[in-house]
């Protein structure tokens, strides 16, 4: 087995690299990362090829003997790289995919953004058959169109393709600030949209945590899931004839409840929950099925992304990032 990565440098990439040369499952995989701004350490049955998607004679030469491809690479709020990289390279990626004989599987790491994540309502739970409703934003619209090139080449020419559904990705003590008020905040939201800069600097001072309340007045409900369950979720599905053209929920089993966070951290930590009201909507990605078809299970609950998060302890050299683009 011959795995191309696109994004390898990025959270997800760089795990599931490494726990791929490591899998006793597959001794003799080899691994080739299409970096573009970034690189991985030189390692054994590890190459690199370097260029952009969005250029076919790169993709070319980067698919040369590739049997699975793992596409992550992605372009946030930039309309010019994300209709390049997104659209364009896409298409370049399955074009040269579908036309290459050792070819098997083709898996998209997608996100819950194509279903407009907790910025858009449903009456029931997110269902790999739920319509598709981004929310604004070039970002969220390059992601539906990645997923629905996808299936339109499982239409057309018979590809095998899987494509694995994420909400927002925690690793490490990312959990613990997306939670704070300070200017150390990881990710949104943008606190400044929802109260005051006073209220802001006060909950800060205090080390209060938010109950961001819902459009329904409701505690908020939003899915997230953590770096070493998705990488399992690749993992189970890599190879695997149960994904053989198939779309799957990769999320905690329980979406988090805001409330039920700042409980969870007065009773271990003694930290108090402010209430922030917010236009947003509570929302529940169903894993059922990947539970189900790939037997895969993911390992952290509500307490375990709290408590993870809260007692790492992240290196100085080790910036806490978002990845894009690479």
């Amino acid at each position: 087995m011959h795995v191309l990565v696109t994004g390898a440098t990025g959270k997800v990439g760089q795990q599931f690299v490494a726990r791929l040369l490591a899998d006793p499952r597959w001794p003799e995989v080899r691994v080739r990362a299409l970096c573009h701004n970034r690189t991985l350490p030189t390692q054994p049955r590890l190459d690199t090829v370097r260029g952009s998607i969005e250029r076919r004679d790169v993709v070319k030469a980067a698919l040369d003997g590739i049997t699975h491809v793992v596409h992550m690479a992605t372009v946030k709020e930039d309309p010019q790289q994300a209709m390049d990289v997104s659209v364009k390279g896409m298409f370049w990626l399955l074009e040269e995919f579908r036309q290459s004989p050792t070819a098997k599987q083709f898996m998209l790491i997608g996100g819950d953004c194509v279903v407009g994540h907790c910025m858009v309502p449903y009456d029931a739970p997110v269902t790999e058959t739920s319509p598709r409703r981004a929310y604004p934003g070039v970002y969220a619209l390059s992601k539906v169109l990645e997923e629905v090139m996808v299936e339109q080449y499982q239409i057309q020419y018979g590809l095998n393709g899987t494509i694995l559904r994420a909400p927002w990705i925690m690793e490490k003590d990312d959990f613990r600030y997306v939670l704070s008020f300070g200017d150390d905040q990881f990710g949104g939201p943008d606190w400044e949209t929802m109260i005051t800069r006073a209220e802001r600097r006060m909950y800060a001072a205090n080390h209060n945590v938010p109950v961001i309340v819902a459009a329904d007045g409701k505690p908020l409900k939003r899915n997230f899931v953590h770096v070493d369950d998705l990488v399992s979720a690749m993992l189970a599905a890599l190879d695997n004839p149960a994904a053989e053209q198939q779309l799957f929920n990769i999320a905690m089993t329980r979406p988090v409840d805001y409330q039920d966070v700042a409980d969870h951290l007065q009773r271990t930590r003694g930290l108090l929950g402010v209430q922030i009201k917010s236009s947003l909507y509570s929302n529940a990605l169903d894993n059922a099925k990947a539970r189900h078809m790939l037997e895969w299970e993911p390992q952290y609950d509500l307490e375990k992304l709290i408590d993870s998060a809260f007692a790492y302890q992240r290196a100085p050299s080790d910036a806490r990032k978002i990845w894009y683009v690479g």
